[in-house]
C-alpha cells in the first residue's frame, strides 16, 4: 500500500466541516464520488468498529476508530475487507492500512487533510476521485447543502 495525502481549504468552521464529513446524508454525497453508494454502518466513537460499505457493489471495509478528537481528528485502522454488505470477509486488499482526517481552523477557514493508505492498483483511481470528493465536501460545507443528491 501507498500513503496518499489530499488537502482542501474550506471557508467554514471545523465544526461545519466535521458535520459535513460524517453526517449520513452529506457523507453519502461526497463519499459516493469515491465509491458509488458508500455509507457508514456503526457509531463514530473511539474504540468502536465501523464499516464503510458500497450499497452498489456490496464491497466494504471494516475499521477500528483508533483515535477520535471530535471536530479535529479521526484515525481509522482497516481491520477487514468485506463483501455482501459487510457480512463476509474477502481478500485483504485494504486490511492493515489506515485513513486519517485532520481539520485545522484559522480565522473561520478550515484546512482538511486526509491521509489514506491505498493499494497500488487503486492509486490512479484515488488520484482522480479523492480530490473530486474533497471539492464536494468544500461545496457542501460552504453552504451548498441544497445540492445534496
Amino acid at each position: 500500500m501507498k500513503e496518499m495525502r489530499f488537502a482542501v481549504v474550506i471557508n467554514a468552521s471545523k465544526e461545519k466541516v466535521w458535520t459535513t464529513l460524517w453526517e449520513d446524508v452529506t457523507f453519502r454525497d461526497w463519499a459516493g464520488l469515491i465509491d458509488e453508494g458508500t455509507y457508514i454502518q456503526g457509531t463514530m466513537e473511539e474504540g468502536n468498529e465501523i464499516q464503510f460499505i458500497s450499497s452498489v457493489s456490496g464491497y466494504g471495509v471494516t475499521d477500528m476508530i483508533e483515535r477520535l478528537i471530535p471536530n479535529e481528528f479521526v484515525l481509522f485502522r482497516h481491520s477487514a475487507d468485506t463483501i455482501e454488505s459487510g457480512k463476509k470477509v474477502r481478500t485483504n486488499e485494504w486490511t492493515g492500512g489506515s485513513e486519517s482526517y485532520t481539520l485545522i481552523e484559522e480565522n473561520g477557514v478550515t484546512t482538511l487533510i486526509v491521509k489514506t493508505d491505498v493499494p497500488a492498483e487503486q492509486e490512479e483511481t484515488f488520484n482522480v476521485r479523492f480530490p473530486q470528493a474533497l471539492m464536494r465536501v468544500k461545496t457542501l460545507a460552504e453552504g451548498g447543502s441544497e445540492n445534496v443528491i
